[in-house]
């Protein structure tokens, strides 16, 4: 068995689990979440506790089993806590806005960058060089998080661009010099 797999998901007062089929809808005070999940995959309802099973050992169903289940618990706790990613930016004249729309950008381009927010995702510049995003689906937030990373990647040599919070980025020393 699937240690991961095996372990019931609790749910709390404040959140509802509705299962039609092989959909599962999870309702609580930060929102909604809708999923297919595979169809091989049997998942119990038993007084507040969810739990998932797997038809036979084949190694398809001994994947999925863990992922079902991470899939499922992501779901109650997005719409419970909800979750949020942090970046920083690092650069000289590098700052973000926040704007009704999501967020303006300027990043060293000729152009300011209009990044527009997803719908269920909260963008705010918590400082020109912070940004937060916060929503209650984990795959949707890092999505938005590595597409904003991506407008300007940290470079190696003097460490620019948008970064993770946290996030190490490795230096690489720069030209020797003369003789």
């Amino acid at each position: 068995m699937s240690r991961i797999g095996r372990k019931p998901v609790t749910l709390p007062k404040a959140v509802t689990v509705t299962l039609d089929g092989n959909t599962i809808r999870v309702k609580g005070p930060r929102g909604e979440l809708t999923r297919a999940l595979h169809p091989a995959m049997i998942i119990g309802m038993e007084d507040g506790t969810l739990t998932v099973t797997r038809p036979s050992d084949e190694n398809e169903h001994r994947a999925l089993h863990g992922l079902t289940r991470s899939l499922i618990a992501n779901m109650v706790e997005g719409v419970e806590k909800g979750f949020s990613r942090n970046l920083e930016i690092v650069g000289v004249g590098y700052k973000a806005e926040t704007r009704p729309f999501g967020l303006q950008l300027a990043l060293g381009y000729s152009h300011p960058i209009e990044y527009r927010a997803p719908k269920g995702i909260k963008l705010t510049a918590t400082a020109p060089t912070a940004i937060t995003i916060e929503g209650a689906d984990k795959e949707t937030v890092g999505q938005v998080a590595a597409e904003i990373r991506s407008l300007r990647p940290p470079e190696p040599y003097k460490g620019k661009g948008i970064k993770y919070q946290g996030e190490q980025v490795r230096r690489k020393a720069g030209k020797a010099g003369g003789k």
